[in-house]
C-alpha cells in the first residue's frame, strides 16, 4: 500500500503556469477534469471571449486554455480563481478547485489517501527507508528523482505533492492512533545530503512527540526479527474492518481476510516488542541528529 509534476508551457497569450497532464487511464479523474473544462469553455463563450483573449486576460497562454477546456490539463487553483473573476462566474468556477483537488494526484495515491483518511489505527514497519508519511518534502523529492526508469520532472513534483498531502493524517480530529517502527539504517543514510538528513531527523522528532503517535527505532544490534522479510502496514477502520500489506507475506498484495491480518498483526507486535521503546527511540534519534 505504500506508494509512492511540473513542466512549463508558453502560449501566444502569455506564460503558462506549471501544470499536470491528465492520466488517460484514470477514468474518474478524466471525467472530473473534462467536466470542469466544459464549464470553463461554456462560461468563456458566454462572455464572448476567444481562447487567446481569455488566456491573455487571466495571464496564461492560449495553448493551456485549450488543453484545460479539452480536459487534457488539470487546472491549478490560481487558474480557476482568475477565470472566475474574469468571467464573472460568481464563485462557480472557483468552487471547482475542490473537484479537481484529488485528481491532481495519481489514482493509486488517492486510493491510499482515502484509506488513511478513514483509518482509526495505523501500524507501519518500514525497513529500507523512511516511511512516506514521515518524509520531509526534500527527502521525498530526492527519492523520486532517484527512481529508475527516471520519472519526468512533472511526475516527481506530482509525487512529492501527493506525499505531502497525505501528511494531513497527523492533523485529523479525532486523531487516529499512529504507530511507526523505523530501521536504524534509514536514520543514518544521508539521502539528499547532510542538511537534508538533519531536516528529516528533526521531522521524526517532531512527529514522535505527538500524543497520538508512537515512533520506535529498530536498532541494528537486533540480530533478527519478523520484519526482515519486508515492510508491514496495517490500517484499521471504525467499522471493525482492516486492510494490511507486507512485502514478506501473501506476495505483497493487500489483504483483508481476518486470518491473514492476524499474521501481520502478530509479526508487527513482535517487531514493536523488539524495537526500542518510544522514549528510547526519541533519545536515539536525537543522538543521531547530534552526529550529523
Amino acid at each position: 500500500m505504500s506508494v509512492d509534476g511540473a513542466g512549463t508551457e508558453h502560449g501566444d497569450g502569455g506564460a503558462d503556469e506549471p501544470g499536470w497532464d491528465v492520466d488517460p487511464d484514470d477514468e474518474s479523474g478524466v471525467a472530473v477534469v473534462a467536466a470542469v473544462g466544459r464549464q470553463i469553455k461554456a462560461w468563456r463563450e458566454s462572455a464572448g471571449l476567444r481562447a487567446g483573449e481569455f488566456g491573455a486576460a487571466i495571464g496564461y497562454g492560449e495553448d493551456l486554455v485549450y488543453k484545460v477546456e479539452g480536459g487534457r490539463r488539470i487546472p491549478r487553483p490560481e487558474f480557476l480563481d482568475k477565470a472566475d473573476e474574469v468571467l464573472g462566474a460568481g464563485g462557480k468556477l472557483a468552487a471547482m478547485k475542490w473537484d479537481v483537488a484529488e485528481v491532481r494526484y495519481p489514482k493509486k495515491v488517492r486510493d491510499l489517501a482515502r484509506m488513511e483518511a478513514r483509518a482509526v489505527e495505523l501500524g507501519v514497519y518500514a525497513n529500507h527507508g523512511i516511511h512516506g508519511l514521515l518524509q520531509t518534502e526534500g527527502h521525498a523529492r530526492v527519492l523520486l528523482e532517484a527512481r529508475q526508469p527516471a520519472y519526468s520532472q512533472d511526475e516527481v513534483e506530482r509525487g512529492v505533492a501527493a506525499r505531502m498531502a497525505r501528511r494531513s493524517i497527523f492533523d485529523r480530529l479525532p486523531a487516529p492512533a499512529l504507530s511507526f517502527v523505523q530501521e536504524e539504517t534509514a536514520l543514518r543514510r544521508p539521502i539528499g545530503g547532510r542538511m537534508e538528513l538533519h531536516c528529516q531527523l528533526e521531522r521524526l522528532l517532531e512527529v514522535g512527540q505527538l500524543r497520538h503517535v508512537s515512533l520506535q527505532v529498530m536498532p541494528l544490534n537486533c540480530e533478527t526479527h519478523p520484519g526482515l522479510g519486508g515492510e508491514i502496514e496495517v490500517l484499521k477502520f471504525a467499522d471493525g474492518t482492516a486492510v494490511g500489506r507486507s512485502g514478506g507475506a501473501f506476495n505483497g498484495r493487500p489483504v483483508s481476510d481476518p486470518k491473514q491480518l492476524r499474521v501481520l498483526e502478530l509479526r508487527y507486535g513482535m517487531i514493536r516488542a523488539q524495537a526500542l521503546t518510544p522514549g528510547e527511540s526519541l533519545a536515539f534519534i536525537e543522538q543521531v541528529l547530534g552526529e550529523t
